[in-house]
């Protein structure tokens, strides 16, 4: 597969080039930034031949059969439908759009149009929650009660930029990783949050955003689910615990972008530490993508799973904004 990219990212260079590159041969020939300078600088640097503020012209090369979007999250909705209405498959960056009714409408055109589209929500594709989803599944936990999401970090200077202090470009940590939780739930649990309440606030680097998130949502079948984001948090680890009437899980640095942390199942029988697969998570996204886009299956995450995300966040965002309790608003995804 040849790989367009739109935005010049810091997360397409540490992690998803590589993984472009290393699927199926697969080449990154094109990237689009809305500086020349900083899309010819970024090209040089990892060895991609073509380059520019053009998006058209990108989309206009017959050569590209994927584009990766990571720009700005105000930008994504008009670079899908552009990409989409040129016949390229889609993997775009979480939030997919401003609105749910912007994400759903991404989706619905690339299926209207036939072409492959997904949501880049890695951490579904992680060793560990792999295996704390099969500990569920297989009833090693007995009924689910609750879990916790502890995802509470410390954003680093390098990127802290618009997502600290431009909400018009999507910036705060709700729209940045309550919608990595959400899908991270969904994924453990097999259901979509019913209703959320929240307590949203600035804790040190939030300039016009919330910085910092707290929420409890229902689930349909009674669970419930309590998750904490922050950018603020330099030591406070992360994990997520899931408890149910047989057992509990403990995971411990495994909300990360590498194959890291460990997980451990405590039951009646005592404590059991479970191994996981260590590998790529971006590059287990990729192959998921490039299989779907022959027909193969369907992407890891796709655009429903971001669409649905994107609701949850959204609701506890209000809920947090208007102090009351919010049902999750799914507009028919």
């Amino acid at each position: 597969m040849n790989w367009g990219l739109i935005g010049a990212s810091t997360i397409a260079a540490q992690h998803m080039i590589a993984a472009f590159r290393s699927v199926s041969a697969g080449q990154v020939s094109w990237v689009v930034s809305g500086s020349a300078d900083h899309a010819a600088g970024y090209a040089a640097e990892h060895g991609i031949a073509s380059h520019g503020t053009d998006l058209e012209a990108m989309l206009a090369d017959p050569a590209i059969d994927s584009v990766y979007i990571s720009s700005t999250n105000e930008k994504h909705r008009a670079q899908a439908l552009a990409a989409i209405a040129a016949g390229k498959h889609v993997l775009c960056e979480k939030p997919l759009a401003m609105t749910v009714a912007d994400a759903r409408e991404m989706v619905q055109a690339a299926e209207a149009a036939g072409v492959t589209f997904a949501t880049n929500h890695h951490l579904r594709n992680a060793g560990s929650h792999l295996a704390i989803r099969d500990l569920i599944a297989s009833g090693r936990i007995g009924r689910v009660l609750s879990l916790r999401v502890h995802h509470a970090v410390y954003l680093p200077p390098h990127l802290q930029g618009w997502r600290i202090n431009d909400a018009a470009a999507g910036g705060g940590v709700i729209p940045d990783i309550t919608v990595h939780d959400a899908d991270t739930v969904r994924f453990h649990l097999g259901e979509d949050p019913a209703e959320v309440t929240a307590i949203a606030g600035a804790s040190g680097l939030g300039e016009g955003v919330e910085d910092s998130v707290m929420s409890v949502w229902t689930m349909p079948s009674g669970a419930m689910v309590f998750a904490h984001e922050s950018f603020t948090h330099r030591f406070a680890g992360s994990g997520i615990e899931a408890h149910g009437t047989e057992g509990s899980i403990f995971a411990r640095g495994v909300m990360t972008q590498r194959p890291l942390g460990e997980v451990e199942l405590v039951t009646g029988a005592g404590r059991e530490a479970v191994p996981f697969d260590a590998h790529d998570l971006y590059a287990r996204g990729v192959a998921r993508f490039v299989a779907a886009a022959a027909g193969q299956g369907r992407p890891a995450a796709d655009g429903w799973d971001g669409v649905k995300s994107l609701a949850v966040a959204d609701a506890v965002r209000t809920a947090a904004a208007e102090g009351r309790r919010v049902a999750v608003n799914y507009e028919g995804a």
